[in-house]
């Protein structure tokens, strides 16, 4: 099989410091913020000469936590249970031949910084802390948008939001600018589909916390809260 070389562009820097929680897709929960740090050789801001003039990007990252020696040509979804086989090209898997990921974020804002020269900051990003980021593209609304395509089984996606009870005074131990998205990630169900225990006690690494928190139906309520 032919090798090709491909370099890390960039990192991403984020309020994950590990896979469990994060949205299985971009633009889920649009209040996440994250900043695309820059490798020092690619700190050149001519090379960002425009894109302010774009709403949104394409990420082709790493699913740098899912490298594995060989494939399997099906995996098992999680919006299907965890138990129903599609064809790994079907989905959008991180257990992949190349471990490539591609996410639509949204452009925020462009920032010239003196310890890491030009950064993006971004909105709705579905990658960990540290994330190899190969290539950005900008997003364009004529091409890229097809207001007629048909999502296959993903397309049932928005039946798993679940209501989450956040009790006030838990609530109040994030940041203001961190509550919004940690109730979004929340309602997504972040839990392996394979685990459905009511009595379980979750958590999930969030922007320098250890949530905990228990499912019963379709409500999630939030038991604890520990800085890390």
């Amino acid at each position: 099989m032919e090798d090709v070389k491909i370099q890390v562009i960039a990192r991403m820097k984020s309020d994950f410091p590990t896979k469990f929680g994060i949205p299985r897709q971009s633009g889920l929960v649009e209040e996440l913020r994250s900043t695309i740090i820059f490798e020092p050789e690619f700190r050149n801001a001519d090379a960002l000469r425009g894109i302010e003039g774009y709403s949104h990007l394409w990420l082709i990252w790493q699913f740098s936590e899912a490298v594995r020696s060989e494939w399997s040509p099906t995996v098992r979804p999680p919006r299907l249970g965890g138990n129903t086989r599609m064809g790994v090209f079907a989905t959008r898997s991180p257990f992949r031949p190349n471990n490539l990921g591609l996410s639509s974020v949204k452009l925020l804002g462009v920032e010239h910084t003196e310890s890491h020269g030009t950064v993006l900051h971004v909105g709705g990003a579905d990658l960990m802390d540290g994330t190899p980021i190969f290539d950005i593209k900008p997003y364009i609304p004529y091409s890229d948008c097809h207001t007629d395509a048909v999502g296959g089984f993903t397309d049932t996606a928005g039946e798993y939001l679940l209501q989450v009870d956040f009790p006030a005074d838990l609530l109040a131990l994030l940041p203001a600018e961190k509550r919004e998205a940690a109730i979004g990630i929340l309602s997504h169900d972040p839990r392996p589909s394979y685990q459905q225990k009511p009595d379980r006690i979750y958590g999930i690494s969030f922007a320098g916390f250890d949530i905990r928190f228990m499912v019963d139906g379709d409500v999630l309520t939030v038991v604890a809260i520990d800085e890390l």
